[in-house]
């Protein structure tokens, strides 16, 4: 079978936020047992294919009253996490990030917070009656394939950088959610 290569592109714009997610929490090195890698970047891939087909669903009847706060709450989201890491990248070297971002509500909020996107992508497939089985999974298996080297980069990176990168992927969080407002308001 031959790829749609539109979704595939499709799925590498939207499988940004969660890279960069995933290089962030890889800095951290709470989600470092192979378990925990595997259940931050299933999830992140499982959402972003079952946002685009709740998307698809839901069509153009919900769509206007999710676009005008959809891009506040992933701000609200990213910066709760994002803040939470530079505060503990900006603590002692002994101290650490204490809850494991691969479980829990923190792995739903950073699920859906990645994953909004492509309920708007969803809804565009249903407006412009396309398919939605084929387009969502690859859109969530190139997600899933992007969250695993950024999960992989950022613990490399945390490891020869130390808490500096906490720092760092916080403040990339916390810049995703920002973008994901100023695109949305121009």
């Amino acid at each position: 079978m031959v790829p749609d290569w539109t979704s595939v592109i499709i799925g590498i714009g939207l499988a940004m936020d969660a890279f960069t997610v995933s290089l962030g929490i890889g800095t951290t090195g709470q989600a470092n047992s192979h378990r925990a890698k595997f259940r931050l970047i299933f999830h992140f891939g499982l959402f972003q294919a079952g946002m685009t087909i709740i998307g698809w669903f839901t069509g153009s009847t919900l769509a206007q009253y999710i676009q005008a706060f959809d891009h506040w709450i992933a701000l609200v989201l990213l910066t709760y996490v994002g803040g939470n890491m530079i505060r503990s990248g900006l603590k002692p070297e002994t101290e650490n990030y204490l809850v494991d971002p691969s479980k829990g509500a923190l792995l739903i909020i950073l699920s859906i917070a990645t994953s909004i996107d492509a309920m708007a992508v969803g809804l565009s497939m249903a407006i412009l009656n396309e398919p939605w089985l084929i387009p969502s999974l690859i859109i969530g298996i190139v997600t899933w394939i992007f969250s695993s080297v950024g999960n992989f980069a950022g613990d490399k990176l945390g490891r020869k950088f130390g808490k500096k990168m906490e720092i760092l992927g916080g403040l990339i969080l916390v810049g995703i959610g920002i973008r994901v407002v100023v695109t949305h308001i121009y």
